[in-house]
């Protein structure tokens, strides 16, 4: 083989494709197959499982992800409820909704978009929904349980996450795993899943004195930062997995992640892109939840997990 004028080995060029090149590992396909899935079993079911989704306000980016959600439920044949309220909507109004849809036969699932508006408090909204009906993994009691390994809903990005993993084939037990966030909402309740799964799990933050390094001992790398292409190339370590969370808009326009992809690819073994990484598979993870949760509520035996 040549390369402009110089002869190449093949072999070494095949092997240095091989090394140097991550896989991409597509979020959009895996969660296509779930919902294929999904709607198998549904069609199965006696009943059609129903979502809920509140949202305040007219958020925009709010607003594609409620959609979103709506018509994935639609697609794997759930019956779907979206409530759109005002800003101004008050906390006790707001509130009084999710009475209503707790109480409601035919929704099994609740899911209040946040942000919130000022004058409403996330955490008190969180605990009004009824844990047996929390699709989000939000409520304290699901928080706490999922925190003693006991059954729960976890929250959807994490449970994504942890379904692209498995189909990247990667081997947890023992694995360094390092995750950059400790959000309420990924990098806590992920970091409680891989340990579940027997990885050893260090958790990166503000406070880190080096995070660079912490990265670098990582075999699996989570990035939930919210911080455009804050992980660089030379931060990820030879053959590590990275899982890129982050989803950002740049002045120029374009979506890029919490990682530098174009760096990085070039060092890992696999990598999620964004965006059609773990953004669909947190919209999965929430129908999952949902069925999930219309079984319980109607004594059915469960799906088998995808």
């Amino acid at each position: 083989m040549w390369q402009g004028n110089q002869p190449v080995c093949l072999l070494c060029w095949l092997r240095y494709d091989a090394f140097m090149t991550a896989r991409i590992v597509d979020g959009r396909a895996l969660a296509r197959r779930i919902e294929a899935e999904l709607a198998a079993r549904v069609a199965e079911l006696p009943f059609r499982p129903g979502l809920a989704v509140v949202m305040v306000g007219e958020n925009p980016a709010s607003r594609i992800y409620v959609r979103n959600k709506e018509r994935a439920a639609l697609r794997v044949g759930f019956t779907a409820e979206t409530l759109v309220l005002p800003a101004a909507t008050t906390e006790q109004a707001l509130l009084s909704h999710i009475a209503r849809l707790n109480d409601h036969p035919a929704i099994d699932g609740i899911l209040v978009q946040l942000p919130l508006p000022s004058q409403i408090r996330s955490q008190a909204v969180v605990e009004a929904i009824d844990p047996a009906k929390d699709v989000d993994g939000f409520h304290p009691l699901n928080v706490g349980r999922l925190d003693a390994g006991a059954e729960a809903f976890a929250p959807c990005t994490p449970l994504g996450i942890m379904q692209l993993l498995a189909e990247a084939d990667v081997a947890l037990r023992g694995a360094r795993a390092v995750v950059l966030g400790r959000s309420l909402i990924v990098g806590r309740p992920l970091s409680r899943l891989l340990l579940a799964a027997d990885a050893t799990v260090t958790v990166v933050h503000s406070r880190t004195r080096d995070v660079a390094a912490e990265c670098r001992r990582a075999e699996v790398l989570v990035a939930a930062v919210g911080r455009p292409e804050f992980v660089r190339g030379d931060w990820v370590a030879s053959q590590a997995v990275v899982i890129d969370v982050g989803i950002n808009r740049l002045p120029d326009g374009r979506l890029v992640g919490d990682v530098a992809f174009a760096e990085c690819v070039d060092h890992a073994a696999a990598i999620t892109p964004v965006p059609g990484g773990v953004g669909p598979m947190t919209i999965a993870a929430l129908l999952q939840n949902t069925l999930r949760a219309a079984e319980r509520r109607r004594g059915v035996a469960p799906a088998q997990a995808p």
